[in-house]
């Protein structure tokens, strides 16, 4: 898996913390000695954490931070352009970004709690891919790359109190259904891996900040964490080229569906 990755230049958005924290920092590991990873998000300093904790054990991996905001076009249309050249050649993407707003239930959902999830998890994630996939079909051959989406078990089973962002990672993975037949004349991957219940930031921002509600998610239960979807992340990306690890649903040992869990009483 090592060798497969050798030489890649890697995306990944979101990756200031959680899932794309972890999902970085397992790249460098697997890879260690001839590798390129952009780390992008909101927060900079963030971004400059993770980058420096990949190059105090990876020395042959060239860590790139970029400030960016995927909810705002206008950042990713000029991603690509006002990157260094030697970052220029993006071999994975891996559509990591995405977050989730409140619990309400129509008609009491927040318009900007709408606005927020659809732009981040829909329109942001379309709009890397579109900015990405030339580069990928510029490539000899019919072109190669891989398109790796982080969706969720909530696009496959909306639930009482998540429906719009249900709907987004519904739309995603709708997307990236469609995306894989229309470019099946190439050799472009296309990957989806939803989660279930992974102990993040996920639930401090469903909540506001509140991190007492957010605790009370995980009471009774063993989450999974984001090294878990982070080592499938990299499964993934390190198959060899012919196989296409297409679509995968992680679950915790509790967890059988998105509503049905297993919890422990005192």
């Amino acid at each position: 898996m090592a060798q497969r990755l050798r030489s890649k230049t890697i995306v990944v958005t979101g990756a200031s913390s959680g899932i794309g924290r972890a999902t970085a920092v397992e790249f460098a590991r697997t890879q260690p000695d001839d590798l390129k990873i952009i780390l992008t998000a909101r927060r900079e300093d963030a971004l400059k954490e993770v980058a420096e904790e990949i190059e105090s054990f990876a020395k042959g991996v060239k860590v790139l931070a970029v400030k960016l905001d995927i909810s705002k076009i206008e950042q990713v249309q000029g991603f690509v352009d006002k990157l260094p050249a030697e970052f220029k050649e993006i071999d994975v993407l891996v559509n990591n970004a995405g977050l989730v707003k409140g619990i309400a239930q129509a008609p009491s959902i927040s318009p900007a709690d709408i606005d927020t999830m659809f732009s981040t998890n829909v329109t942001g994630l379309i709009a890397m891919t579109q900015a990405i996939l030339p580069i990928f079909k510029a490539r000899p051959n019919g072109g190669s790359g891989d398109i790796i989406n982080i969706g969720s078990i909530a696009g496959r089973e909306p639930y009482q109190g998540g429906s719009i962002y249900c709907a987004t990672k519904a739309a995603v993975r709708s997307f990236t259904d469609a995306m894989r037949r229309e470019l099946i004349a190439t050799r472009i991957r296309v990957i989806e891996i939803d989660p279930g219940q992974v102990e993040t930031e996920f639930s401090v921002v469903r909540f506001g900040g509140d991190r007492e509600k957010a605790k009370k998610v995980y009471e009774g239960v063993e989450p999974l964490t984001p090294e878990d979807i982070a080592e499938v992340v990299v499964f993934a990306a390190g198959r060899r080229e012919n196989v296409v690890l297409a679509d995968s649903l992680i679950f915790p040992n509790h967890q059988a569906a998105a509503t049905v869990m297993h919890r422990k009483t005192q």
